[in-house]
């Protein structure tokens, strides 16, 4: 019997998880259908513009960061040439960079008085922009081209996972009838990849949908930008409701049309497979192939990061020192981080352990919506979550004032004036991060483990603090890291929701991209995306030992 209460407690933990995470969208959608005057305003003067921009953003974007992701991991896999090892690595880099950032730096960078038109003119002999200048970075092409070169690295993970676990008899079998090696990668590899691809592409399209910094710096009124501009401009939360309503929309069709597009396709095979033989190249075969490889790295990181260091180098050199708005955006930043990291891990550890602790006494159906529901925040842009939070947070301030009320306590704002707001909008945007990472852990665990823990008498919490945890260490820290460096750059929520005076360094950089002052907003960008190096670097560890 105590056994059953110490599941249903679990349980019952799970489930109040999967409603935190769930409440936002049950009130945006209270909100968008309690007032439906915005809708003609909003059908009529918003929407078109805003849907039609983000529509054509997803495609632009969809088409490049597939060409860019499946090319590069078809490159890596099918050939041999200098520097192939370092560059299956180096692909990686740019997801260290977030959006944001890179369109903070390549609007310096490309501007028609910055280093890169200045040299073109110097040489073609030309005196002023008048006489020559590149397209507008400022368009709908601009923020498709920068976005693509920074995500693609979605697409090629998985892609190039996929291309390593392929069958090779499939293909060395078309090489031998005579196919040539376009024809076995559009014939053979590349169906069989789709389901990787999908899987990548909807990630990237996710992160699109995310970006709120690199839209507005680059002038797209996209639904994202529409929400924030509804919402801090004119104080309408109905009508951001309504957007973000529509945009929810757009998610879900987004989700459901990958799912679709793969419902009848399985890969599979009985055989055990020795890795793919890349083809030796030589010669100007090789140079082209390291060069291509190359270039991605190149415009979504080292050329974003080479102009961080020195612009960051120049500020130090003539301030001294960091000022103490940014010292304290960065203290800001990583206390922020730490709690929202600790709060992440330990609903995720409940949730996963909730799955894993009832998986052979209750039914599996549960767990499993629980564990689905609790991690849908994931797939909620955060502009669109800070919205949903905004009427339960102020609801649960009020509840908490009504409760100090009793023992004389001043009304206040306890979490919208705090950073409690934040760290509840990031533990729900996050959880499935932690969830995943730690039911990936207990994968690896063998039941026989647990149950022989019951034989002896231990419950599940014993048996988790006693046998599980100690052995789920490394997927608790790889979990960790990856949220806490995902909370360290997350940027819509948190201008939706961070309190009066509070800046982290994503906006403090927002702050000043806005303003025009790129120098002091490159310190701030150059520590975010140091920060973010470490889980490329954990992520392309794994990448290498898995592949050589």
């Amino acid at each position: 019997m105590n056994l059953w209460l110490r599941l249903n407690g679990w349980q019952a933990l799970s489930c109040l998880i999967a409603i935190i995470v769930a409440a936002p969208v049950g009130v945006l959608i209270w909100h968008a259908f309690g007032s439906v005057d915005h809708w003609a305003h909003l059908f009529s003067y918003v929407l078109p513009n805003a849907f039609t921009n983000t529509l054509l953003l997803l495609i632009g974007v969809g088409i490049l960061v597939t060409s860019i992701g499946v090319g590069a991991a078809w490159l890596i896999t099918a050939y041999q040439f200098p520097g192939r090892r370092i560059l299956s690595w180096a692909l990686l880099l740019p997801l260290a960079v977030p959006t944001y950032i890179v369109a903070f730096a390549y609007l310096d960078i490309l501007h028609p008085i910055g280093p890169v038109q200045g040299l073109i003119r110097d040489i073609l002999g030309y005196d002023s922009p008048r006489q020559f200048r590149l397209p507008d970075l400022r368009s709908l092409g601009g923020a498709v081209f920068l976005l693509g070169f920074v995500l693609y690295p979605y697409v090629y993970l998985s892609t190039r996972a996929m291309f390593a676990t392929q069958a090779t008899s499939l293909l060395e079998a078309a090489r031998v009838l005579g196919e040539s090696s376009r024809s076995v990668f559009f014939r053979v590899a590349l169906p069989m990849a789709r389901p990787a691809i999908a899987v990548g592409v909807s990630l990237a399209l996710l992160e699109t949908l995310n970006d709120i910094g690199a839209s507005e710096f680059l002038g797209i009124q996209t639904l994202t930008v529409s929400i924030y501009t509804t919402w801090v401009t004119r104080s309408d939360l109905a009508g951001a409701a309504q957007i973000s309503l529509a945009m929810l929309s757009l998610v879900t069709t987004l989700i459901l049309v990958e799912r679709f597009g793969r419902r009848n396709q399985r890969y599979s095979s009985n055989q055990r497979s020795h890795p793919v033989q890349p083809i030796p190249l030589k010669g100007s075969a090789a140079l082209f192939a390291s060069a291509l490889g190359w270039t991605p790295v190149f415009i979504g990181f080292i050329a974003p990061a080479c102009y961080l260091l020195n612009e960051s180098a120049k500020y130090l050199h003539l301030t001294g020192a960091m000022s103490d708005q940014l010292l304290s955006s960065a203290v800001n930043t990583v206390s922020l981080a730490l709690a929202a990291t600790i709060v992440t891990l330990a609903g995720g550890l409940t949730v996963a352990w909730s799955a894993r602790a009832v998986r052979s006494d209750l039914s599996r159906t549960l767990p499993r919506f629980i564990a689905g529901v609790a991690s849908i925040g994931y797939a909620i842009p955060g502009t669109v979550l800070a919205i949903g939070l905004l009427s339960p947070l102020v609801f649960a301030d009020t509840a908490l004032n009504w409760i100090s009320g009793f023992w004389g306590g001043p009304d206040r704002l306890l979490i919208m004036g705090s950073m409690g707001a934040l760290v509840i909008a990031y533990s729900i945007r996050f959880m499935a991060i932690s969830a995943g990472g730690i039911q990936a852990g207990l994968s690896r665990i063998p039941p026989s483990l647990e149950q022989a823990a019951r034989l002896l008498g231990a419950g599940p919490t014993a048996t988790l603090g006693q046998i599980h945890l100690p052995l789920l260490r490394p997927a608790l820290a790889a979990s960790a890291l990856l949220v806490f460096v995902d909370a360290m750059k997350e940027l819509p929520a948190t201008l939706l929701l961070r309190p009066m005076n509070f800046d982290t360094l994503a906006t403090w950089l927002y702050a000043e991209a806005a303003r025009g002052t790129y120098e002091e907003g490159a310190v701030a960008a150059l520590a975010i995306v140091t920060a973010g190096l470490l889980p490329v670097i954990l992520l392309a560890r794994t990448q290498f030992k898995t592949t050589y």
